[in-house]
């Protein structure tokens, strides 16, 4: 049966009554002008952490009614409303009860012309106060497009709020009310909490009030989800999360705050025990830089990276299929500075292991740029250690993460043809002058390097590390492969990555 991720996205949300992306916050479509309520940069914000470790004696209490109490008043209604024109609005299914159940009967179908103003939408999610003077934490998808935010309290205290600034790539938001001595929460150390740990979710699900569900930690770094964001490190629990839920805490047994509610992954709509939250380490990474520059700041190295495959590991000579295998150098960057090459497999990154090619692309992005770190790598199956400082993130992202396909017992190389780069074909696939190799013209589906990720349009340049220049230099380099895996370094989308392609007995030869 197909999945459905549940997030809470404006333009999303429309989505999720068609079968696709769905909201967790009850929030309506808005268009991006609503941006005048975004200040500028501000003093350091004051937060208050505790990083101990929980309590872990194995003792369950009867009641989490003491933790309740302290946590309620610091979480908060968020109402946003908004105008769109009907031109920029996504087809919205009127009729369907599903859609009336969320919204009401306030769409009856009657649109009104396309291009001219629709009446005001409003939408709702939650939001997490974490500083006596009025700073909030929420989701990026809740306010998205909002022309107006307010935020309601326990006590029915109603403030407008500014939106501080908001990050997509986290999915994280920061609101400030002009108020003070207000009720906030602690922040925990998210790096401390485990699998089997409690976790109370506190938000305002589908607009009834207030609401506290328990569950446990279910999985922690949780990646790949589907909810559409750059940085994923995700919080998973089994505590009940629902549409409105987006932007409210998830807290430990302590009343701690661990995470930000996000998303949930379900084929009904409604909570099914796969809830997801931002880790409060990151989201305090993003709102502390929001409130100090006015945008997060995040730092780059300049290579692009993929996951190892276990046919991967055996080529480059890892042991354990982890690391994040670099695929591309870019010239001039810190990478290339500090002496990193392609093919070096990152094992660390400032002491910490590296699992993959997604959580070194966050270990980098949370390290500040002029700040060095110490990269450690397995390159030729040796241990080599660099100092590395990353400069600031450009427009682009800070690592591409390329895939590496599966694995066939087929001959390698069999049922690809190739040919060279025209000029026409360097038009066409937008190639940069840096980028020799052979071009792959066609690809059997039913070969081995189909199912290894090789297709049509990609660049071969180079095979089992030897470089290609052109399609004659890659023929007679597969006349000459014998049984095992062949590596092959690719160009496609923008950027080079490593195909490896098991073979059976035989050779494979390029056509």
């Amino acid at each position: 049966m197909r999945k459905t991720i549940l997030k809470l996205t404006s333009r999303a949300r429309m989505a999720l009554l068609v079968g696709a992306i769905a909201v967790v916050g009850l929030t309506t479509a808005f268009s991006d002008r609503g941006e005048g309520n975004i200040i500028a940069k501000a003093t350091p914000v004051r937060l208050v952490v505790d990083d101990s470790v929980p309590n872990r004696d194995g003792h369950f209490t009867t009641s989490f009614s003491p933790v309740v109490k302290k946590v309620a008043p610091s979480v908060v209604k968020v109402e946003v409303s908004g105008t769109v024109k009907m031109d920029e609005a996504p087809e919205l299914p009127m009729n369907d009860p599903f859609f009336r159940r969320f919204f009401g009967d306030q769409f009856d179908g009657r649109q009104s012309r396309r291009g001219q103003p629709a009446p005001r939408q409003r939408g709702l999610g939650s939001g997490v106060i974490v500083t006596k003077d009025g700073y909030i934490l929420t989701n990026n998808h809740v306010v998205d497009g909002a022309d107006e935010v307010k935020v309601v309290l326990t006590d029915r205290r109603e403030y407008t709020a500014k939106v501080v600034g908001k990050d997509p790539k986290t999915d994280i938001a920061v609101l400030k009310i002009d108020a003070k001595d207000l009720p906030f929460l602690p922040l925990a150390n998210s790096d401390n909490i485990e699998i089997g740990d409690i976790a109370l979710a506190v938000g305002n699900p589908f607009g009834i009030g207030q609401t506290v569900t328990m569950g446990i930690i279910s999985a922690t770094s949780r990646g790949n989800v589907g909810v559409g964001v750059d940085y994923e490190d995700f919080i998973q629990t089994d505590a009940s999360i629902n549409p409105g839920n987006s932007g409210g805490a998830l807290v430990d047994a302590e009343g701690r705050l661990i995470g930000i509610n996000t998303a949930i992954l379900s084929r009904t709509g409604g909570n099914q025990g796969i809830g997801f939250a931002v880790p409060v380490n990151l989201a305090r990474n993003v709102m502390e830089s929001l409130i100090k520059e006015g945008r997060v700041v995040r730092g780059y190295i300049g290579v692009g990276i993929q996951d190892l495959t276990p046919a991967l590991a055996e080529q480059f000579r890892v042991k354990e299929a982890t690391g994040a295998l670099v695929s591309e150098v870019k010239a001039d960057a810190p990478a290339a500075k500090a002496g990193l090459e392609t093919g070096d497999v990152i094992v660390e990154w400032n002491a910490k292991p590296v699992r993959d090619s997604r959580q070194l692309k966050l270990q980098v992005s949370q390290t500040l740029p002029g700040e060095k770190a110490t990269v450690k790598v397995l390159r030729e199956g040796r241990n080599k250690t660099f100092s590395i400082t990353p400069k600031e993130l450009p427009g682009s992202e800070v690592a591409m993460n390329s895939g590496s396909g599966s694995n066939s017992d087929s001959e390698t190389l069999k049922g690809v043809s190739v040919g060279d780069i025209d000029t026409l074909a360097k038009s066409q696939l937008k190639l940069p002058d840096n980028v020799k190799g052979a071009l792959v013209t066609a690809v059997d589906p039913n070969s081995a390097a189909y199912e290894a990720g090789l297709r049509e349009g990609d660049v071969i340049q180079e095979i089992n590390r030897k470089p290609v220049k052109n399609a004659g230099e890659a023929i007679a380099i597969s006349e000459k492969l014998k049984g095992g895996t062949t590596l092959l370094r690719v160009w496609s989308n923008g950027g080079s990555h490593f195909v490896a392609v098991k073979e059976g007995p035989g050779k494979g030869k390029l056509g």
